[in-house]
């Protein structure tokens, strides 16, 4: 069934003449009988489902909506979420960041917020702001003990990702960037159903280079095109691990397979013999990319490829402190990447 069967289409498994769910004589036929759906439509309320225009009159003043995908966890998609917000809004963007990871939310921490409240208004609940043109908002700011697991079936997910759309009071935005979980599920399917009518610009899409990650983002292309969203690009994160030689750990290794640090040693050496090479940027392959990475894969289901961000400590160490990689020069192996990226979205979206 195309768009994944939530769209009031005729489910699979319906009668042969069925007249579709949101039929005033749905589960009355006698086509009806003996679908194993015909009690639900019977029962179920007819007519547009009064939140779904809520969520158009709400986002009705955000220009912009992104979504940020991922095959798998862990390969830094809710790092380019929080960058991306951070880098919109020194673009002196109207930016909202809102995360509809329900059972894993990291944004709070990425955008340094932990410990903070949801506050409620007569316009509706309130983001938390990093800064005057930054809001966020997570599930994370309602959990009373962040340690605590949440264990939420389906139908409770897409409610409190419903109450996010038709009750935070974002005011004017330029850009809504949607930070989802990883894979193809039921908070992927609402966030599109609820979004469709107010136009969704598309999705990002974020990989490493190892092919166990980009079986899972043609999934994810798949994915947006069966649901008609953009894919606006994918991301190739974690493309190498760069980081200045003076930030190398140097170890010595002896037969008997113990290590012992020489860094201060081979520090000395380079300062007294060549100084130079201290300045240099040491690259290697963390992932086999010999399979062409995501370009390649992009080339072949014909969708943009954004670029390249390689594995840089001090972009994990921004993520982990809740802060822009973008505000120092601690970051200058992967800001300038992120930067490209980022601008080449502005550029294509303005």
């Amino acid at each position: 069934m195309e768009n994944g069967g939530y769209n009031h289409e005729i489910p699979e498994n319906a009668n042969e003449h069925c007249p579709g769910p949101q039929s005033e004589s749905a589960g009355k036929l006698d086509a009806c009988q003996g679908c194993p759906n015909q009690e639900a439509c019977a029962t179920a309320p007819k007519g547009p489902d009064p939140d779904l225009l809520a969520i158009v009159e709400r986002m009705a003043t955000v220009k912009h909506k992104i979504l940020v995908l991922s095959g798998k966890g862990g390969v830094g998609k809710s790092t380019v979420s929080a960058q991306l917000a951070f880098a919109l809004a020194a673009m002196d963007f109207q930016v909202g960041l809102l995360d509809i990871d329900i059972c894993g939310p990291s944004i709070p921490k990425m955008l340094g917020l932990e410990g903070q409240d949801i506050h409620q208004s007569n316009l509706g609940w309130s983001p938390v702001y990093v800064e005057s043109n930054l809001g966020v908002m997570s599930i994370g700011f309602m959990l009373p003990d962040p340690d605590e697991a949440v264990i939420w079936r389906g139908p409770r997910k897409n409610g409190l990702i419903k109450q996010f759309l038709k009750d935070v009071y974002w005011g004017e935005l330029d850009f809504l960037v949607v930070d989802a979980p990883p894979g193809t599920s039921d908070e992927h399917i609402s966030i599109v159903q609820f979004l469709q009518a107010t136009g969704i610009d598309g999705a990002i899409i974020v990989t490493t280079p190892q092919q166990v990650s980009l079986i899972d983002v043609r999934k994810e292309v798949s994915f947006c095109k069966k649901v008609g969203v953009q894919v606006l690009g994918v991301v190739e994160n974690m493309s190498g691990l760069c980081q200045p030689l003076s930030d190398f750990t140097f170890m010595q290794m002896a037969e008997t397979g113990e290590h012992r640090d020489a860094t201060s040693w081979v520090l000395q050496c380079l300062r007294e013999k060549a100084p130079e090479v201290l300045n240099l940027v040491a690259c290697t392959e963390v992932f086999d990319s010999s399979g062409g990475g995501a370009a390649k894969m992009c080339e072949e289901v014909g969708v943009p490829f954004l670029g390249k961000v390689p594995l840089d400590p001090q972009l994990c160490k921004a993520a982990e402190e809740g802060r822009s990689c973008f505000a120092d020069h601690r970051c200058r192996v992967s800001a300038p990447a992120l930067k490209g990226i980022i601008e080449k979205l502005v550029a294509n979206k303005i």
